[in-house]
């Protein structure tokens, strides 16, 4: 399984995936992911970490409660669906990263 693999250079390699994965990760934070929802009528938008960052909703909606709940409660599950997706990518990639440990040759 591990022939072919320099034992004494396993420290360096680990060492090596873990700053791409912190690499990885401060990248995603960075990210902001907007979501619109009743035509644009509510703009949410998230950072890679899914906090809420920003929020924009038209003075239409102002006076109709029921709507504005429903199209906010839209807009930021998909903006915190768009970060967290990101996220779960991020993590696979980093992953995959890891796999020449079981090709081969």
């Amino acid at each position: 399984m591990f022939e072919g693999l320099d034992m004494s250079k396993l420290g360096n390699m680990l060492k090596e995936v873990q700053d791409k994965a912190q690499a990885m990760n401060s990248e995603a934070e960075a990210q902001t992911y907007t979501a619109k929802s009743g035509g644009g009528l509510i703009k949410v938008s998230a950072n890679g970490k899914a906090e809420l960052i920003d929020l924009e909703i038209d003075d239409s909606l102002l006076t109709d409660k029921s709507s504005l709940i429903v199209l906010l409660v839209s807009a930021a599950n998909d903006a915190l669906k768009m970060a967290n997706s990101a996220k779960e990518q991020a993590a696979f990639e980093m992953v995959g990263q890891l796999m020449p440990f079981g090709k081969r040759g």
